[in-house]
């Protein structure tokens, strides 16, 4: 008989191990109120916003666009399009900007943040919570899409600091 046992590997995603077979399970929650969506984007940390804009506008093609400041959140953006999804470059806006806390340990930047849309974001804050996935404001803020957002503690999510983004799905 293969022993087999439940391996809880981030945001409520589990992994069914046999001794020689992976495979992938939904875990079974009672009928969630809020769904699991696509990737937004992937969030880049860079300390020259105006290189980075250049390197995927000029050198590979793609469409960007114009900066947009976002005090609330300490940061310029940019997003570049792709077919599936979007590149958001991130530049510290302030002093205390969590960019720039970013960049004092990278100092040429890198993956910052992966960012997921939600249906109901109030609704899955609530939910993960009470699967013990720390949520970093109590309450969504307005993002660069003007859509309530909320980060979850990369801690609780195997080291990946994810954003939530309310979309309609």
């Amino acid at each position: 008989m293969k022993k087999e046992h439940m391996k809880r590997i981030g945001c409520g995603i589990h992994r069914l191990i046999h001794s020689t077979t992976v495979t992938w399970t939904q875990p079974s929650f009672p009928s969630a109120v809020w769904k699991l969506g696509s990737l937004n984007h992937v969030a880049i940390a860079t300390p020259d916003l105006k290189k980075s804009t250049a390197l995927y506008r000029d050198v590979l093609g793609a469409e960007v666009s114009d900066i947009q400041a976002l005090p609330d959140h300490g940061v310029y953006t940019v997003f570049v399009k792709l077919d599936n999804a979007k590149l958001e470059l991130l530049h510290p806006l302030g002093e205390n900007s969590p960019i720039q806390n970013f960049l004092n340990k990278n100092k040429t930047g890198g993956i910052h943040h992966i960012c997921i849309e939600v249906n109901d974001i109030k609704a899955a804050m609530k939910d993960l919570k009470e699967q013990n996935i720390r949520c970093l404001s109590n309450e969504p803020k307005i993002g660069a899409h003007g859509k309530p957002v909320v980060f979850l503690h990369p801690k609780d999510c195997d080291g990946v600091l994810v954003e939530l983004e309310e979309t309609k799905l």
